[in-house]
């Protein structure tokens, strides 16, 4: 299938690394200009390098800290600077989720929880407020959050709270958007292989006395799939959804994790 994505023009944070590079590089393979964005400039020059050698697309990198509002003002002029505008946000950048244990009810600070709130909740905020005007005048473009599993269920006080907030912004920034020419979905993405899965398996099997294949199976067994769902493979959904063919999904969530057993959402 064409997805028609030659000559979108999309600009992806959190692209250094994990699903927002996933992300970057799918869209790129599929003829769309490229810009990614996160915090420190090595590693997006290095992901801009490996993304434009994989596709034979250009790839721009522009260095940002989404929590502050100038920078995201500056980061999204310099996008159309750039490309000539933007058509496409992947919001992307957030600290990840399962790579350490998670605080305890009594050990979660106000610090910590507005730290998190700050990039992952108003960080996509200010970059769809920052790259929506340009959208809306050209009557067409695609918002897609990156959320997470973890807006479903329960382990993570933090998690949660932020992964609900980024989806009950996603519908509330459809309802509004959609009749422009705008659609704006969530991705919820489960535990995922990423340049930090190894790290993480590692971890798990050293806190619980087994090897390493041992840990990665119990973790497999939290889907129906039965193994652990690839970056890429969330992106290939990320770039369906960026494209014109997604028209008739707006608002609503889209799970990535291979299933959680047992749960009915509707």
């Amino acid at each position: 299938m064409d997805l028609q994505l030659s000559g979108k023009r999309a600009l992806v944070t959190g692209g250094s690394r994990g699903i927002g590079k996933a992300v970057a590089m799918a869209l790129a393979a599929e003829g769309a200009s490229v810009a990614i964005a996160a915090r420190s400039p090595e590693p997006l020059e290095a992901a801009a390098r490996e993304i434009s050698r994989d596709t034979g697309r250009p790839v721009h990198a522009i260095p940002v800290d989404t929590g502050d509002d100038a920078q995201v003002t500056a980061m999204a002029g310099r996008a159309r600077d750039a490309m000539g505008g933007v058509d496409i946000l992947v919001n992307a950048a957030a600290t990840p989720a399962g790579q350490s244990r998670a605080p305890r009810f009594g050990e979660i600070t106000a610090e910590a929880f507005w730290a998190d709130v700050n990039i992952k909740v108003l960080g996509y905020l200010r970059c769809a407020q920052a790259l929506a005007p340009g959208m809306i005048e050209a009557g067409w473009g695609r918002i897609i959050n990156i959320s997470g599993l973890n807006a479903r269920t329960a382990g993570s006080a933090i998690g949660s709270m932020r992964n609900v907030s980024v989806a009950a912004m996603t519908k509330n920034l459809a309802d509004e958007l959609g009749p422009q020419g705008v659609n704006v979905t969530v991705v919820h993405p489960g535990l995922t292989r990423t340049e930090a899965f190894p790290a993480t398996v590692a971890a798990i099997a050293e806190a619980q006395g087994i090897e390493r294949a041992e840990a990665e199976r119990r973790l497999a067994r939290h889907n129906t799939l039965g193994r652990i769902v690839d970056a890429g493979e969330v992106a290939a959904v990320v770039a369906f959804l960026a494209s014109p063919r997604s028209v008739a999904i707006n608002g609503d969530a889209v799970a990535c994790g291979g299933g959680i057993p047992g749960a009915i959402h509707y």
